[in-house]
């Protein structure tokens, strides 16, 4: 009877015979039979390699799992093939022979074997059946004097945890809840890689999202519990199906110490044959199939070397490229936490790891303190340690420890050693590669940052951006600090987290201590204030909760405290930002619980901080330019419009250009003396600040010339002058010039002089529109000017609107709005005040093109009101 199926077709390509290969052995130890895995891979690496190579077609790969075995079947797509004769012999092929030999390997491991024939198909299938076995026992140990058991804190508790297609939990029981600190309904629909803490570094290793997909998967990793603790986890996961046919994981967890409950065992081969003797001593040591990633191959190698040797620890170090320092990259039995990535130097002295380059035993490391920086105040008292050598360069070392003195002696030195002997080789090619793809994704990010910094010259949004940027690619949290000017101490300008309930936290702590001093060196340097605090604060609000110390501060700031101790508790470093010779801040980096930054990811760090230092200094000097031209243009635009008696007065105007206040548009209404009010509106040939300079001239010359007593005429031909002495800097003017007096009667009196400009439009109640004005010769150009002022008067219900040429002008391909399409408009706006009435130009001048307006516009709209 069938109980499990699974399927996969594999290109014709030399690549998919190691694809076929791990497609089987996932399938298989997914459904529990580790023991006829290696004979099913050896047979499908033959049968796949003769139908994608030999034959050249795709092959088809189908595994089909029943009570006492598994069958597989690979079939090829070979189109002209000769169907043997039914009378015919199959010929295997012989020892030597070319061909012939998947088959021959069949008759000899298989239970049961056969070979199909269509005339486009040849189908092999081969049987596998389960060896016998007492009933329940998969694997047992030999028997231990109670003493020797292992020792629990309380009865062993196993989370079940199940997680649907999406990555969410689906269940969470009654351990889960127990060890983790979270209810059900707490978590559930809830993504897993909320809550873990995932052993990768960035560009390298399997993610959790990748291993919640496989088949199956083990191994160790943390779950950060209700209390903001991250607890070390041993995790068992297996992919299955619910009656719907949709995938799901299900997820068996205990303590990280408690590992035996679910660890599965390693095969020992069951006798000493010529063909076992044969084997791999790395595969002996490491087991197979070998981790194909560095972080899991060292962490199987110090597991395997502590039971090796019957250890309570193990641990081990690479070396750096110059064999100057040892760097922590695996270790069990060990806080793993706090050590990972820690640098310690090779060369002899107190704290550091004179022993590296050869083997050593240290019999009782209390009588030699600091003999193995790496395991002080562990606990452990004997270690011996082993250098890893690839072509007698030192590239790391393994070490194992034990609670008890005098453990070891040479003989387990010289074991040690031959087992490091077999895998220095396999971790020297897996660091290289994981160097290079590190060196790859650092392009890749550092490229990807460039851009991003490139793009905003918001200082604001650099500062996020540098946060973001870091975390948590390269950190868990990220603080930025700015310097203002020389003179100025750092200020605390942007803080992240990765977990955004710690931001707060986070963020009163760094403003309680002072900030990390300004030092120009390159580099990262060690910033230990912010840990220290962190703790200190934690001590105290511990010593409060238990009654011990001052009472107060009690209630929801002891969780928020404690978290933070827990987030900050790591190694923090300081990388300075410095910009044209001057320091302008700091970037500062931090890991949670005493954990350490990997070199590789400092000079990482190091070469981001350079990009946003220059960015953000970019970003400082356009802000401050930024400032000072508005501020500068600010002061050329009138302060308020006056309040006219019986006359609505309003105005809107519209700068062209990112970032331009005022452009070549101007406007001004303004009181002359009791009684008149003057106003103008002009436009200065070109946009930009050359424009907005003569905007400065036109605007405040009016003023001055109309309230010492000269008439409109008068008026502009003076500012005429005055253009026509900038020399080459003077621009063309055209202006609209113009005066008011308010009646008695309701009217108003008005005077204008309408030089170069389009023409002012006046709307009467009965929707009638007409120029109020006639054209004469515009500024800046000839010297000798003889202006007429011309006078009409405002009705009750009159409009007059006063529009610069980025109005009449607006274009839409071949078509422009032009003085009638304003008239049109402004025909239908009787009975609109004068704000209605230049909002409703505005909007039409809008509607008018899909494009933006692309030149300087300013609508002045006064109105003499009805009587009430």
């Amino acid at each position: 009877m069938i109980t499990a199926r699974a399927a996969a077709t594999f290109e014709p390509v030399a690549r998919s015979v190691a694809t076929a290969r791990a497609f089987v052995r996932d399938t298989l130890q997914g459904w529990g039979y580790t023991d006829v895995v290696d004979d099913a891979v050896v047979l499908t690496s033959e049968l796949v390699t003769n139908a994608v190579i030999h034959a050249g077609t795709a092959a088809d790969v189908l595994c089909l799992r029943t009570e006492d075995g598994v069958r597989v079947e690979i079939a090829d797509h070979y189109p002209e093939r000769e169907i043997p004769l039914q009378t015919a012999g199959l010929d295997l092929g012989g020892l030597d022979s070319e061909n012939g030999r998947g088959l021959l390997l069949c008759a000899a491991l298989a239970s049961r074997w056969g070979v199909e024939y269509s005339p486009t198909r040849k189908h092999v299938w081969f049987q596998l059946d389960l060896p016998d076995r007492p009933v329940g026992v998969r694997s047992a140990g030999p028997l231990l004097p109670v003493g020797l058991l292992p020792v629990t804190d309380e009865r062993v508790r196993v989370a079940v945890v199940q997680i649907d297609s999406e990555g969410a939990v689906a269940a969470w029981n009654d351990d889960a809840a127990y060890l983790f600190g979270y209810t059900a309904d707490q978590v559930t629909g809830k993504q897993l890689a909320d809550f873990t803490a995932w052993p990768q570094t960035p560009g390298t290793s399997t993610g959790i999202a990748d291993a919640l997909r496989l088949s199956r998967w083990e191994g160790s990793y943390g779950i950060r519990g209700a209390d903001g603790r991250t607890i070390p986890v041993y995790g068992s996961h297996l992919r299955v199906r619910d009656p719907q046919g949709e995938p799901s994981t299900v997820c068996l967890l205990v303590r990280d110490y408690e590992r035996a409950v679910l660890q599965t065992p390693a095969r020992t081969p069951v006798s000493d044959t010529a063909e076992s003797r044969k084997t791999d001593p790395f595969e002996v040591f490491i087991g197979s199939p070998a981790p194909d990633d560095l972080d899991g191959l060292l962490q199987r190698t110090v597991e395997r070397a502590r039971d090796m040797l019957d250890a309570d620890a193990a641990f081990l170090l690479l070396a750096t490229d110059d064999e100057t320092e040892l760097e922590v990259r695996a270790t069990t039995g060990l806080p793993s936490a706090r050590q990972r990535f820690a640098r310690v130097p090779v060369e002899a002295g107190t704290g550091r790891y004179g022993s590296a380059r050869m083997p050593a035993v240290h019999e009782d490391l209390d009588a030699v303190p600091g003999a193995v920086p790496l395991l002080g105040n562990t606990g452990m008292r004997s270690v011996v340690t082993v250098p890893l050598k690839v072509e007698g360069r030192l590239t790391g070392s393994l070490g194992v420890a034990a609670e008890g003195a005098g453990r070891y002696s040479n003989e387990e030195a010289l074991r040690l050693q031959f087992a490091a002997d077999r895998i220095a080789l396999a971790v020297e090619s897996a660091r290289l590669g994981e160097l290079e793809r590190l060196r790859r994704g650092s392009l890749s990010f550092l490229v990807e940052a460039s851009d991003l910094l490139a793009g905003t010259l918001d200082r604001d949004q650099t500062l996020a951006l540098m946060a973001q940027m870091t975390v948590p690619t390269l950190a868990t949290w990220c603080a930025v600090y700015t310097i203002a000017d020389p003179a100025s101490d750092p200020e605390l300008s942007y803080v992240l987290h990765e977990d955004e309930e710690r931001i707060d936290g986070l963020k009163s702590l760094l403003t309680r201590i002072p900030p990390p001093e300004p030092v120009r060196t390159p580099g990262a340097r060690v910033w230990a204030a912010p840990s220290q605090a962190a703790h200190e604060a934690a001590l105290r609000t511990s010593m409060r909760s238990i009654g011990i110390g001052d009472p107060g501060g009690l209630g929801s700031t002891t969780r928020t405290t404690l978290a933070t101790a827990a987030a900050v508790g790591g190694e923090t470093v300081v990388l300075p930002l410095v910009a044209r010779n001057r320091v302008i801040g700091m970037l500062t980096l931090g890991k949670p619980s005493d954990d350490h930054f990997r070199q590789e990811i400092l000079e990482l760090a190091e070469d981001l901080s350079r990009r946003a230092a220059l960015a953000l200094d970019n970003a400082r000097l356009y802000s401050e330019r930024t400032a000072i031209s508005q501020s500068l243009q600010r002061s050329l635009l009138p302060p308020g419009l006056p309040a006219v008696p019986n006359v609505e007065v309003d105005v809107i105007y519209r700068a062209a250009g990112e970032g331009n206040e005022v452009g070549g548009d101007f406007y001004d209404v303004f009181p002359i003396r009791d009684g008149a009010y003057g106003f103008a509106i002009g436009d200065v040939c070109g946009t930009g600040p050359e424009a907005a300079a003569v905007t400065g001239l036109a605007r405040h010359a009016l003023r001055l010339l109309a309230r010492e007593g000269f008439g409109g005429p008068a008026v502009l031909e003076r500012l005429n002058a005055a253009i026509l002495d900038e020399g080459t800097r003077s621009r063309f003017l055209t202006l609209l010039y113009g005066e008011l007096w308010p009646q008695e009667d309701g009217s108003a009196l008005l005077k204008v002089v309408c030089a170069g400009h389009p023409l002012p439009l006046r709307l009467r109640q009965d929707g009638s529109v007409e120029p109020a004005a006639d054209p004469q010769p515009l500024l800046g150009v000839m010297e000798d000017l003889e202006l007429y002022e011309q006078t009409f008067t405002l009705e009750p219900g009159d409009v007059l609107l006063c529009v610069t040429d980025g109005v009449t002008e607006r274009r839409e391909g071949t078509r422009m709005l032009g003085d009638d399409g304003l008239a049109d408009v402004l025909a239908h706006c009787t009975g609109l005040t004068a704000g209605a009435v230049a909002a409703r130009i505005l909007r039409a001048v809008e509607r008018f093109a899909a494009e933006p307006p692309s030149d300087d516009m300013a609508i002045l709209t006064m109105r003499v009101p009805e009587p009430h």
